[in-house]
C-alpha cells in the first residue's frame, strides 16, 4: 500500500529539498545512477573480453543521461575555465567592469544553481577589505556577502571597532556563487574563482586585507589551519605595492564556538591598531 502525504508533509519536503540546494529540476523521473554505472562496468568487462580483431561496442549506459540545459551553456574543461579565468580577471580596469565581466563568465558550474552573482558589499573607498568564502542561501538571495546570521555577528564585530560596512569596510568572497546546499566548495572551484577575487583585491587596492576563515585564508594567504594563521600580520603583494594581510576566524565558526571570541576579539584589536581607529 502506497502511503499518502499529506500536504503538511509535502510542503516539509519542498522546504527540505530547497535548503539541501535541489532547486533545478532536470527530469521528470528519477534515474538510478548505481545502475548505470554497473552497466557501463559490465560493458567494458564485456569489451575487454571479447577476441581480437572483434568488433567492439562502446561502453553503453541502461538509460540517457539528461544533459541539463543553461542558457550559459556547458562550462569547458577545468584547465581551460582557469585559463579563461585568469585572462577575463585581468582584462578588467576597474570594480565595475570586473562585475560584468564576472557575472557574464560561464567557466564555473556553480553559477548555473546560484540565483545570482554575489560580488560585493560594502565602501569601495574602505582602507580594510574583508574576504570569506562562499556566500550561503541568504547572501544567494540578497546578492551581498555576509548578511544571515554570519553577517549580523559580522556586523556586531566591525562596529565593536569603530567599522561599519556603509562607510568604512568592504567586503567580498572568494567564491561570488552559492555552492548548493552550502557545500564546500571544490578546488576546481576555488582555482577557477580565485583570478576574480585576486584582481578585485588589486583593484579595490586596500591598505588591510583580512581573510575570514579558513578557505580565505589558505586560498589567499597559503595558510592551512585557521588557528595557527589567524592574528598574525603578514605581507602582501598587491601588483607593485605591498600592503598587510590578517586571518581571523569566521563568524560562522563563532556562532558554533562561542568561546573562540575572545580570540576574535584581539584579531580585532590588531585590526584597529593597524587602521588606527
Amino acid at each position: 500500500m502506497v502511503q499518502q502525504l499529506t500536504p503538511d508533509a509535502i510542503e516539509a519536503l519542498l522546504v527540505f529539498y530547497r535548503d539541501a540546494g535541489v532547486d533545478l529540476a532536470l527530469s521528470e523521473t528519477a534515474i538510478d545512477r548505481f545502475a548505470e554505472g554497473e552497466a557501463e562496468l559490465a560493458a567494458r568487462q564485456a569489451a575487454a573480453a571479447a577476441p581480437r580483431g572483434a568488433p567492439r561496442e562502446e561502453p553503453g549506459r541502461t538509460a540517457p543521461r539528461p544533459v541539463p540545459v543553461s542558457a550559459v551553456g556547458s562550462p569547458p574543461a577545468p584547465e581551460a575555465a582557469v585559463y579563461a579565468a585568469r585572462e577575463a580577471a585581468r582584462s578588467a580596469a576597474d570594480l565595475d567592469t570586473l562585475k560584468q565581466i564576472l557575472e557574464s563568465f560561464d567557466g564555473c558550474a556553480l553559477k548555473t544553481t546560484a540565483s545570482r552573482t554575489v560580488f560585493e558589499d560594502g565602501a569601495r573607498d574602505a582602507r580594510v577589505m574583508f574576504v570569506g568564502e562562499a556566500p550561503g542561501r541568504e547572501e544567494d538571495l540578497a546578492g551581498k556577502p555576509f548578511v544571515g546570521r554570519s553577517g549580523q555577528l559580522l556586523d556586531r564585530m566591525l562596529a565593536a571597532i569603530g567599522l561599519d560596512r556603509r562607510t568604512n569596510a568592504y567586503i567580498a568572497n572568494v567564491i561570488p556563487w552559492r555552492p548548493p546546499g552550502n557545500r564546500t566548495p571544490t578546488p576546481q572551484e576555488i582555482a577557477i574563482c580565485e583570478p576574480f577575487i585576486r584582481r578585485q583585491i588589486e583593484l579595490k587596492a586596500p591598505d588591510l586585507l583580512v581573510c575570514v576563515g579558513g578557505p580565505a585564508t589558505e586560498t589567499l594567504m597559503g595558510l592551512k589551519g585557521i588557528m595557527k594563521a589567524r592574528g598574525r600580520l603578514q605581507p602582501f603583494s598587491l601588483g607593485d605595492r605591498q600592503i598587510q594581510v590578517i586571518a581571523t576566524l569566521h563568524p560562522a565558526y563563532l556562532l558554533r564556538s562561542p568561546i573562540a571570541k575572545r580570540q576574535a576579539w584581539r584579531d580585532l584589536l590588531t585590526i584597529k591598531a593597524v587602521l588606527g581607529l
